[in-house]
């Protein structure tokens, strides 16, 4: 299924897509010489700055998959296929180890240059003749002229590197007559049979070309479909001829994939990286990395311009997106060894199926936010990153200290419509318990509880209840003062409280340590054992707010007193335990509640009995 997929997509994409044999790949560098094989200078190709240079891309022929054995690509490479160069720094490992290991090096490099000139001989004739210069060069092996090029120690790197004939636009792996050429290569046929993708008779492919730019996979690339032992082999059949796929199909779905990979159709969810596609053209195929991916610097707003664009698509005169029935596919790709790809998730749904759970997702995340936040917009990554613990790297959170299945599970239950992963409660839980106490660079408390916790815990909470329990009602995005759900009312009986305590101090700047710091876990998790203590402390605050602040001590109390109301006694009315979901909920209420504080302080002044603003 992803495989057909995929080779549709080239069906759709092959004016724009590289033929078989072929791909787009950056050069860096181009050794330019004469017509008779004199060497002129060294070509940079590349363009930006600093680390941001890249190099120009061309056409050229497919790399070939790279193992533990010699594998020339055509007439582009490193420098120890093109020259038979040392690379320094395997040089200087080798020399460290031993003289037999320095020797051993040296061999290979012989063997990758011979390689490379063996793949030139085997070209027609015709060809050859337009490579006479390359050729000449190679035989006179005098490269003297170019270690005295300013540009050799960048080469010396690893970088990709071929020729150019002095008059020529292109490299010579790009002319026509060289990608004209190109063929699959007799060891990599397992013999001929039907194509599970396409299923005609075809050459069946041995070893398929390699997938690239997969978080965690080797630079050289990876494969997706591989069988190198024995126990994995049925019926006799080795490696390719196990699962035969044609030559012309298996250089499409990978240079399908490829091409997703390298595009905006890609993003990384965790340590699965993730492309894309529709079976017909679609703004979604645009939208979703938006959507899904963090906003880049010089347009916040991205995420956000993507999400009214879903909903406004019948406002511009075409049909509702919620309508099209047309397929779209989802692919997770993860890489557990260097070699080989694992699917972490794969989904297909019509486009309208898709955002109508897209659209629920980013409704189950509306929460009031804090003033400070201007963006409303939460991309998984922001949200994923709220949950993850800190590192030496990332102090916001780093994703990559959560589970490796985590966010892929993340995605799969927003791409489903489905209860989000219960671990993922447990982390924002968490991680809002470890920074309880937490402090800014200023001394500040910092929030623990904040815009994008709150959000994923609401719609966590908002989900799980849709599918496990429809008949309890869902969260507001705002203070419910009606709900009368136990963990909600305790999350607010708590912010009212650590408010009492920073109005009876003169403000929150004059409370070194509030309740928050000392309590907020436990009384998330273990009421009974908190709530008696906290609400005996709190007599002491009202006390001393009715001397300075009269009437905002009224106004304290009823508001305390309506959310103790409900049915809880201040002595023996707080449960022992709360479970997860509930903990979310006092967390919820806890969060709601102190907005709804905040707002109403900006909006109505709180009041003495003497009517002065305080």
């Amino acid at each position: 299924m992803i495989l057909q997929a995929l080779y549709d997509y080239y069906q759709r994409k092959r004016d724009d897509l590289p033929a078989e044999g072929l791909e787009r790949k950056e050069i860096p560098f181009l050794i330019v010489l004469k017509p008779d094989g004199g060497f002129l200078h060294i070509e940079d190709t590349r363009e930006g700055e600093g680390k941001k240079k890249r190099g120009k891309s061309f056409l050229i022929p497919q790399a070939v998959k790279k193992s533990v054995n010699v594998a020339a690509n055509l007439l582009w490479g490193n420098l120890e296929y093109v020259l038979g160069e040392a690379n320094p720094e395997k040089l200087a490992k080798a020399q460290a180890k031993s003289g037999k290991e320095n020797a051993k090096y040296q061999q290979r490099l012989l063997e990758m240059h011979s390689a490379f000139k063996d793949n030139i001989q085997s070209l027609p004739e015709s060809v050859r003749n337009t490579l006479r210069p390359v050729i000449a060069f190679l035989d006179r092996r005098d490269f003297s002229p170019l270690y005295a090029d300013p540009l050799w120690p960048e080469i010396q790197t690893g970088a990709n590197l071929s020729f150019k004939i002095a008059g020529e636009e292109s490299p010579v792996c790009s002319l026509p007559e060289v990608l004209g050429s190109v063929g699959v290569r007799t060891e990599d046929i397992a013999g001929s049979g039907l194509c599970l993708i396409t299923g005609e008779p075809d050459a069946i492919r041995r070893i398929h070309p390699p997938i690239k730019r997969v978080r965690g996979a080797q630079t050289s690339g990876a494969d997706i479909i591989s069988f190198n032992r024995n126990a994995f082999c049925s019926f006799g059949r080795g490696q390719g001829a196990n699962a035969p796929v044609g030559v012309r199909a298996a250089s499409a779905y990978t240079t399908a994939l490829n091409h997703l990979l390298a595009s905006e159709q890609c993003t990384q969810v965790g340590d699965a990286t993730t492309v894309f596609w529709a079976e017909r053209a679609h703004p979604l195929e645009n939208w979703l990395s938006q959507l899904f991916d963090d906003p880049p610097k010089d347009n916040p707003d991205q995420g956000t311009q993507a999400l009214r664009a879903l909903y406004a698509m019948p406002l511009t005169g075409a049909a509702a997106v919620e309508e099209s029935q047309t397929k779209f596919f989802v692919l997770g790709l993860a890489a557990p060894s260097k070699s080989r790809l694992t699917v972490r998730f794969w989904h297909v749904a019509t486009v309208g199926e898709l955002a109508n759970h897209i659209q629920q997702h980013f409704k189950d995340l509306e929460i009031v936010r804090p003033q400070y936040v201007a963006n409303p917009f939460l991309s998984l990554k922001t949200l994923l990153s709220a949950v993850a613990p800190p590192s030496a790297q990332r102090r916001d959170g780093d994703i990559d200290s959560l589970p490796p299945k985590l966010a892929g599970d993340f995605m799969h239950a927003i791409l489903n419509g489905l209860p989000y992963p219960q671990p993922l409660l447990q982390a924002a839980l968490n991680r809002i318990r470890a920074e309880q106490a937490k402090k800014q660079d200023n001394g500040k408390p910092a929030e623990h509880v904040t815009y994008a916790r709150a959000a994923l815990i609401k719609a966590w909470l908002n989900r799980h209840n849709r599918n496990h329990h429809p008949q309890e009602r869902e969260i507001d995005m705002a203070l419910d003062e009606s709900c009368t759900h136990l963990s909600y009312r305790l999350g607010r009986l708590f912010a009212v409280l650590e408010r009492i305590q920073q109005d009876a101090a003169g403000g929150p700047d004059k409370v070194n340590t509030t309740l928050r710091d000392s309590y907020f876990g436990s009384a998330m998790s273990t009421p009974g054992a908190v709530f008696p203590t906290i609400v005996r402390r709190n007599q002491h605050h009202m006390a001393k707010l009715r001397k300075e602040k009269p009437g905002l001590a009224v106004n304290r109390d009823k508001l305390m007193q309506a959310i103790l109301n409900d049915g809880m006694d201040c002595t023996i009315g707080f449960p022992a335990t709360l479970t997860l979901p509930d903990q979310g909920r006092f967390v919820i209420g806890y969060y709601q509640q102190r907005q709804a504080l905040y707002e109403k302080s900006q909006t109505q002044p709180e009041t003495s009995e003497e009517g002065s603003v305080q």
